[in-house]
């Protein structure tokens, strides 16, 4: 996926989870912030971040912050664009986690029975569902879920595991936005639930993959499997 009218700023502020205050090479600027997570360790006062401005007459936040670097690393915050580039990685024929077989058959948003998951695949052999979660927390070097309590995700992995053992093809991918990490792994002291509901879905046979991604000043994209500690 690529992003367009993108501008390098400074972080100042972060009011509430919506909106950041930065500083433009034309003076201070209102971004909407795409990720409601806590983003603490990222986005610090005086951090480089790239922020894209918006083409949208009438818009309140002219500017879009998405990225953000740490150190040498620049890492991806939009929330919207994991799906996006699982979306575009399974269209260019990378297999569902788990499989050897693309997909041939991809629908976003799909519902079963009360839930929704984020793609519906179907392919030579196999038919079910795939949940995406985006990783941006990075501690030395390792890579961590979820970086806030999420009773949605605990909820998705345990109907992930109600579905595999009713035969159909079940899965949750991890994309990391950034690259180097070394490993990913639940983040156990902000959700321990979810880290049970994790080892519970892969002991029921749900496939857990995780891949980092390249991420440039304009474009993300789903790249190499990293190791999933659970």
């Amino acid at each position: 996926m690529r992003y367009t009218a993108v501008e390098e700023a400074v972080f100042r502020e972060r009011p509430n989870r919506f909106i950041a205050h930065v500083e433009t090479e034309n003076g201070p600027a209102v971004a909407h912030v795409p990720n409601t997570g806590r983003c603490r360790e990222l986005l610090l006062p005086g951090s480089r971040v790239l922020i894209q401005k918006s083409d949208r007459e009438g818009r309140k936040t002219p500017y879009t912050l998405f990225a953000v670097w740490k150190g040498e690393t620049l890492i991806n915050l939009d929330s919207m664009a994991p799906n996006r580039v699982a979306e575009e990685a399974l269209r260019d024929g990378t297999p569902p986690p788990g499989l050897t077989v693309p997909a041939a058959v991809i629908r976003r948003e799909a519902v079963r029975g009360g839930s929704r998951f984020d793609f519906y695949v179907e392919g030579d052999g196999y038919r079910g569902y795939l949940e995406v979660k985006g990783v941006t927390l990075e501690e030395d070097g390792v890579a961590r879920f979820p970086d806030a309590p999420t009773e949605r995700g605990v909820k998705h992995l345990r109907e992930l595991a109600v579905l595999k053992r009713e035969g159909w093809y079940a899965g949750v991918l991890f994309v990391i936005q950034m690259k180097g990490v070394r490993w990913m792994e639940p983040n156990r002291r902000t959700h321990s639930a979810f880290a049970e509901a994790l080892r519970y879905a892969a002991q029921a046979g749900v496939a857990v993959q995780a891949r980092d991604c390249e991420v440039t000043r304009k474009e993300l994209r789903l790249n190499l499997p990293v190791e999933v500690i659970i």
